[in-house]
């Protein structure tokens, strides 16, 4: 299903067009004196009246509901859907009339209503696009019907649509005509009506302007291929916003933006690298060499000769540039030594290429030190990896295929072209590593100095929370000396007197967490602000990671991140939820079911976590708090939080790893949540609607696979305890059983490589 809404200002032509198609049917009102034997002019005079309480350019709303191509429904259950449509929307309690047109192929009904209440105030119509594709996938469900396409997935101008009319389908022009328009000015940010006729011409359709009284009108028409025209339709007519007037508003808005000159300057300047990285250039090869080079979208213009004379620029900020405008010595006229042959031949002595061959070795050096498990520091990766495990990584690049390509030679002479460059790379990020690692250590020692000075923690548990300090951090301390974990290679003076191991010690801190620690504790050192801290959504997760640290920071402390991280998750838990969010009511229940909660302080709402040490809150900002204050029963909702959060408690799911879990199966890590799952016994905190979803779409089949691999293990666990004691029997040697899958492993603990129950500091 496909809901589409439009706002007016008028409702009579609306209503005349929605009335006045043959064979409509009118399924029903709603809020008015008769469900099925209203007036229509009465009604009519209902919405105007309504509207007129209002100076508001969107006082009416028309909503089309439209049904995929050879599914039905009869006109009881349209007028259900469509009634639980306008609830969800919070047309709940509005007049408003629904009629079903049998005009196209597919089955849709007409809903006309008014945005303004009886009270004069306009009902809250933010995210009400969010808000109707989460209703529409909602009803869906409900209804059996197919589910609609991903609406981002589907706002590209389709190509070379050859539209089917007949000659009285006027409405049918309209709209197409509408669609395609409306779809472009999102696309593009179009400048002239020039180009927006340049845009349109593909989808067959033709543009017309008049000018009259210094005002420029706009008309639209449809051609095909065999020959039939649409008449030319008023702009206005096609949509209030696509009239000669709203489109110049929007021209010129596009003109005077100052993303433009910056879109110029970055495009002259990736057109000049590329430039001088070649030393002739086939115009054919020039959108070839842009894309795969550049990441840019590039058409080639011909003469009538077929010789290329321009190209244009469809940059991804949505302008649309030729090359002229761009800069007016990058066209090919100006250019004429580069592009006069019809072989494509890279520089191989140039500058440019050298440096490419550099990003393409240092590019190599990073993916391998990633891969590598990081066991040792960057640094000593680069002095001990071999050449040719680095060129083994480099030909699996983009870049290296790229030059590859153009480049022209033998293995031989491209050999000796990376041999050249790879000693200055490993010099120079050799050098530029080994002085940030040192700068990062010593940076270190002076935030445990800090956590010392600044008494970040609760000062009876200050000695005792040292060792995991120093771990959470990346470091070891021994003899004085602070170091990396796993490297001597730097060391910083610092005395901390004997550091005992704890009793136990089972958690691993991955290095992603280690660096999101240490932003977290040097703002909190220094007081920086929000944004120089710039959290993370994962930082919510870090007294998961480190539960000793944070639990014994003092409240000052522990309260500030808390409501820093809080207010980072929710930020990041908002956009997740969107596209299932139907309702202000659902905004509030899905919060719920991942563990947060709603109050009122000082006429405020805030957000605050059943997670939290403290307590704190996070305000809502006012555009969120007027959408959900729109629900008539938001005080109904906020009391029944409680019930919510009762039943996560209950279940034993209130706590950061149900959270982490429910994290894990948004993000799409099916298989480490499948682990958590099956091994660990979790239970993810997530809205069952959001997890319905991640269930069709590989969660399930996660599961069994890791569901049967237990039994598998099990089986072989039994097989191997009977093989262990006939081995016995006969002499054998013992054998070491395979360590099972930790969902934790590499996001949180396992410190099972310190054997000792303690080091002499």
């Amino acid at each position: 299903m496909i809901a589409r809404v439009l706002y007016r200002n008028n409702v009579q032509g609306v209503l005349n067009y929605v009335s006045g198609k043959p064979k409509n049917i009118i399924l029903g009102f709603q809020n008015t004196y008769s469900d099925t034997d209203t007036d229509m002019k009465f009604f009519g005079r209902v919405l105007y009246h309504l509207g007129n309480r209002h100076d508001s350019e969107k006082r009416y709303a028309h909503i089309s509901l439209n049904l995929p191509r050879g599914e039905h429904l009869n006109d009881k259950e349209f007028f259900e859907l469509s009634k639980k449509f306008m609830e969800h929307m919070g047309y709940g309690e509005q007049p408003y009339v629904v009629i079903r047109h049998h005009d196209t192929k597919h089955e849709h009904v007409h809903i006309v209503s008014s945005t303004i209440k009886e009270d004069c105030l306009q009902i809250n119509l933010s995210n009400d696009i969010r808000r109707s594709i989460a209703t529409q996938k909602y009803l869906e469900k409900e209804f059996g019907l197919s589910p609609s396409p991903d609406t981002k997935q589907t706002r590209e101008l389709p190509k070379y649509e050859m539209p089917e009319f007949l000659n009285g389908d006027i409405n049918g022009v309209k709209f197409y005509i509408q669609d395609i328009v409306n779809i472009a000015l999102q696309k593009y940010k179009v400048r002239s009506f020039n180009e927006l006729s340049q845009h349109l011409k593909k989808h067959h359709i033709e543009l017309r302007t008049v000018e009259r009284n210094g005002r420029v009108g706009v008309s639209y028409g449809v051609a095909v291929k065999d020959g039939y025209k649409s008449r030319f339709i008023n702009g206005y007519t096609v949509h209030p916003q696509l009239s000669g007037p709203k489109l110049q508003k929007v021209f010129e808005q596009n003109q005077s933006s100052k993303l433009l000159p910056m879109v110029k300057k970055r495009l002259e300047k990736q057109l000049k690298t590329t430039y001088e990285l070649f030393r002739t250039i086939n115009p054919e090869h020039l959108s070839d060499i842009l894309e795969s080079y550049q990441k840019l979208d590039c058409t080639i213009e011909y003469e009538e000769e077929d010789n290329a004379v321009d190209f244009t620029i469809y940059d991804k900020s949505g302008y649309v540039l030729k090359s002229e405008e761009i800069a007016p010595n990058i066209g090919f006229s100006r250019n004429a030594e580069l592009f006069k042959s019809e072989y494509t031949q890279m520089n191989g002595e140039s500058e440019q290429l050298k440096l490419e061959l550099q990003k393409c070795i240092k590019e190599a050096y990073k993916s391998t030190y990633q891969n590598s498990g990081r066991q040792l520091l960057f640094s000593e990766h680069i002095e001990r990896i071999p050449i040719k495990d680095i060129v083994r990584e480099m030909t699996k690049s983009e870049r290296f295929l790229f030059l590859k390509k153009y480049l022209h030679t033998d293995n031989r002479n491209l050999s000796n072209r990376i041999q050249e460059q790879f000693n200055i790379v490993k010099d120079k990020l050799c050098i530029s590593e080994s002085v940030k690692e040192d700068r990062q250590l010593k940076g270190m020692a002076e935030l445990i100095r800090q956590a010392s000075e600044k008494r970040l923690f609760d000062a009876p548990r200050q000695k005792g929370i040292l060792f995991e300090l120093l771990h959470s951090l990346g470091t070891k301390y021994q003899g004085g000396q602070l170091t990396y974990a796993n490297s001597r290679r730097y060391q910083v003076k610092l005395n901390l007197g004997h550091v005992a191991l704890p009793n136990q010690i089972d958690f691993y801190a991955s290095p992603g967490f280690i660096k999101e620690n240490e932003k977290v504790l040097d703002g909190l050192m220094n007081d920086k602000t929000e944004k120089e801290i710039d959290l993370r959504p994962t930082a919510i997760f870090l007294p998961l990671m480190f539960p000793n640290i944070y639990a014994a920071m003092t409240q000052k402390y522990r309260q500030r991140f808390e409501r820093l991280s809080l207010k980072s998750y929710y930020k990041y838990a908002e956009r997740m939820q969107v596209s299932f969010e139907k309702s202000p009511r659902d905004y509030v229940e899905f919060f719920n079911a991942k563990g947060f909660y709603f109050e009122r302080k000082e006429e405020k709402l805030c957000i605050a976590s059943i997670y939290s040490k403290y307590p704190v809150h996070v305000p809502l900002t006012p555009k969120t708090q007027a959408y959900l204050e729109s629900s008539r029963d938001l005080n109904i909702v906020l009391n029944k939080q409680t019930d919510s959060l009762e039943d996560i408690k209950t279940s034993g799911r209130d706590n950061l790893k149900s959270l982490w879990a429910g994290h894990l199966v948004e993000t799409g890590q099916y298989k480490k949540a499948a682990y958590l799952f099956v091994l660990d016994g979790v239970r993810p905190n997530l809205p069952l609607p959001q997890l319905e979803h991640h269930m069709r779409n590989g969660l399930k089949d996660a599961l069994i696979v890791v569901s049967k691999r237990q039994v598998d293990k099990k089986q072989a666990r039994l097989l191997r305890k009977g093989v262990y004691t006939l081995g016995n029997m006969l002499g054998g040697t013992n054998f070491r059983e395979e360590e099972l899958y930790n969902g934790f492993k590499d996001e949180f603990t396992d410190f099972t490589k310190y054997k000792s129950r303690g080091i002499w500091m």
